[in-house]
Parts: structure tokens; C-alpha cells; sequence
């Protein structure tokens, strides 16, 4: 056997699915509300920026695909990676913009408010119906043309769909995956930007996360590029849409350059008032099966980096897994500078330990290393590990000998 393994403890914040907690074994995991030194921490929209996170946490998981809540520059500075769930909730948010895209052709909400209004009388009823009803007629959704900006899984899925359902399609992805390239339907015409999108599309889907280069994207310049009628879906982040650009196409006084809905996730005292915004309350990810996903996925996550040092989907460190040949295991995030596994192997060297497997990988400033050693590692081989300019962190990880 390898040295005794270490038992953790898990932080939760918010609500997380039974099914995904569930993934932690007893024997090895206490998981709680109130803990004070947690080694991981999971959530979902509690706000970690004012929170004060205590030296003990090696990595945080969110069940969701967003991470501004998260203060992602400064974990990684103490070389903790923040873990989330792309995709997990994809067919979620795929279908409520399918429903919004619905809401806005047939014009239900002024029709769902019509006859909630509507005399409670069986005669008059009728004839409040039947006389009202040509106020709210639409159009199908098929034949006309939908643009998607963001063309990760749920543009992807978005787009298939619409597809599907008889719809021309525009995607515009300059950082597009070798993934979602090949998920993504061949019937999508390729635009070569952002406002190309605008301009050749009767309704546009945003699924982009909220970055410096995405804050305002559509905007005062460029909503005017827009069809006359067209429909702008907002269902990525609130900031990537700019609502007093949004607020004066809806109203402009030229017919030519009328916005005829907005539709979004994201209610806000500026955009709720006006009868052509459908505004929902963050129902993109509220279901169970969403939450499930979600939850599953960064609890994997989670342990398997807790327990192994494998790191998959972190937003701020680079994807490593290495399968385990040992059971001593060594994982060290560090600085993406010259030298470094130089350093680290010299150390080990020194210390008589034999590298069994090694790999390593960078990501902008972030590298990280897995080391399987023949050997046990002693405290005062991680020290002088630590000790090295530039490490952020140095983990031990025993295992089961196999």
C-alpha cells in the first residue's frame, strides 16, 4: 500500500444535486455547509469576490458554466484551479431560447396578457376572443433566418434545432473548437463577423461568455445593421448586450430600423417595462435534469483532481490527466516560466526518487505538472519543491498501490 490517503472536506454554498453529492464517498469526503477549512468548494451563484477563502482550498467547482462569480485571477495566483460544467446545461438553455424564439413569432406574451384580462363570462368571452385574437398573429419560424454568435454546445445544439425545424442558419465563432466544429450542422453558413450575423438575420441568439472582448457587443453601432422586425435572444450574459441600444431600436421612429423584440434571461429595472421585452428569471439552467448534469460533472471533476491531481474543464488551468502508474504522486502548479521542470526534477533527483511518468502542459501564465514517483515522497522533498521561485502550489497525492 501507499502512505495512508488523506480524507477532504467539501464547502457547499448553494443547493447542488443530491445525485451529483452523492459522488463523494463517505469514507473519504465530508461534505457540509460550515466548513472552516475546506479543502474543495462547490456552488453554484454565491458570490465568492467578498468572501474570504481560507488557504486550506485546493479548487473550487461551480455547477455551471459562468465563473464571474468566482475570483478566478486570484485562485490561480495561489495556484488553485476553478472548475465548471461546459455543456452540462446546454440542451436547457437550447430549449428556452426555442421557446423565446416562439413567444416573439407568435406574440404570446401580449396574447397570454390579452386573455388574462379577458371578461370571466362564457358569451362575452367569446366575443372578446374572437375579436381580439388578430391582434397577436405572427409568423412561422420556418424560411426565415436565425444567427448564432457563440458557437459552443448550445449554439451548436441551438442551431441543429433550428435546422430541424425548417430555419436558415448564420454562426459567427472566431474561437470555435475542434469540437464544436465537427457538431456543428454543415447547413450553417459561415459569417465572417458579428455584424454579419446582424445583418442577415430575422432573429439573433448570443452564446458568449461575458469577457473584456464580449462587454457591449451588440451595441449602439451595430443593432442599426439589424433587419426591420428582427428579434434579438439574449440568453449568454446580461453585460454582452447593451440595453439602451436595445431600448432605442425597439422605439425607433423609423419603421426601417425597428427592433421587434428582445428577448432574454436576464430581468433588469431598465429593459422589464417595455411591452416588447420578454424578460425571464434566470431559467436557463433551472431544471432538474440541467441541475443533475451540472452537478455530476464538477463533482467528478472535483474528486478526480482532489484525489488524483487530473484536471479537466478548469477555466484557469490547462487540461492535464495522466493515468496512475504509482501510488506517489506529486501535482505543481507554477508559473509558465523557463526552467521550471528542470527545478522540480533536479529536486527529486537529489532526494533519490525516480520518475516513474511525467507530464506537463501551459496555459497563458498557468503550468502544471503531474509527477508518479517509485517511491515515497518525504515533507521535506515537497518543501523544497515549494521553495522553488514561481511555484504556486505543490500537492502529495498517495494512492492505493495497484
Amino acid at each position: 500500500m501507499g502512505d495512508a490517503l488523506p480524507r477532504f472536506q467539501v464547502l457547499v454554498l448553494n443547493e447542488i444535486s443530491a445525485k451529483g453529492l452523492s459522488r463523494l464517498p463517505a469514507e473519504r469526503y465530508t461534505v457540509g455547509t460550515d466548513i472552516a477549512a475546506p479543502d474543495g468548494v462547490l456552488l453554484r451563484s454565491a458570490d465568492l469576490h467578498a468572501r474570504e477563502l481560507p488557504a486550506s482550498v485546493k479548487a473550487i467547482a461551480r455547477a455551471g458554466a459562468g465563473t464571474n462569480n468566482i475570483p478566478v485571477a486570484s485562485m490561480s495566483a495561489r495556484g488553485v484551479p476553478v472548475f465548471n460544467a461546459p455543456g452540462a446545461n446546454a440542451n436547457a438553455v437550447k430549449e428556452l431560447v426555442l421557446a423565446a424564439m416562439l413567444l416573439t413569432a407568435r406574440n404570446l406574451a401580449p396574447a397570454l396578457r390579452f386573455v388574462a384580462g379577458l371578461p370571466l363570462h362564457a358569451d362575452t368571452m367569446e366575443l372578446a376572443v374572437e375579436g381580439g385574437k388578430k391582434a397577436f398573429a405572427g409568423f412561422e419560424l420556418a424560411g426565415h433566418t436565425l444567427g448564432i454568435v457563440g458557437l459552443g454546445k448550445v449554439g451548436c445544439l441551438v442551431a441543429d434545432a433550428a435546422i430541424k425545424l425548417g430555419m436558415n442558419v448564420w454562426g459567427f465563432d472566431p474561437h470555435i473548437t475542434v469540437d464544436a466544429a465537427w457538431s456543428l450542422p454543415a447547413q450553417v453558413k459561415k459569417a465572417a463577423s458579428v455584424d454579419e450575423v446582424l445583418r442577415q438575420s430575422d432573429f439573433v441568439s448570443l452564446h458568449v461568455p461575458l469577457i473584456d472582448a464580449t462587454r457591449d457587443m451588440v451595441n449602439a453601432d451595430n443593432i442599426r445593421l439589424m433587419r426591420a422586425g428582427a428579434v434579438l435572444l439574449n440568453f449568454s450574459r446580461e453585460g454582452v448586450v447593451n440595453e439602451a441600444a436595445v431600448l432605442a431600436a425597439l422605439d425607433a421612429p423609423d419603421a426601417k430600423k425597428r427592433l421587434a423584440w428582445y428577448a432574454c434571461d436576464f430581468p433588469s429595472a431598465a429593459v422589464n417595462a417595455h411591452a416588447r421585452v420578454v424578460a425571464l428569471p434566470h431559467l436557463g439552467a433551472s431544471t432538474a435534469e440541467a441541475e443533475e448534469n451540472c452537478a455530476i460533472m464538477v463533482v467528478d471533476q472535483l474528486r478526480d483532481y482532489l484525489e488524483h491531481g487530473n484536471v479537466v474543464n478548469a477555466v484557469n488551468f490547462p487540461a492535464v490527466t495522466m493515468v496512475r502508474e504509482s501510488s506517489y504522486r506529486v501535482a505543481i502548479a507554477n508559473a509558465n516560466v523557463p526552467n521550471m521542470l528542470g527545478q522540480i526534477s533536479t529536486a527529486m533527483a537529489g532526494a533519490g526518487l525516480n520518475i516513474h511518468n511525467m507530464v506537463n502542459k501551459s496555459r497563458g501564465d498557468m503550468a502544471y505538472t503531474l509527477v508518479d514517483v517509485d517511491s515515497p515522497v518525504a515533507d521535506a522533498v515537497l518543501d523544497s519543491i515549494r521553495a522553488i521561485d514561481g511555484v504556486l502550489s505543490v500537492r502529495y497525492l498517495p494512492a492505493p498501490a495497484t
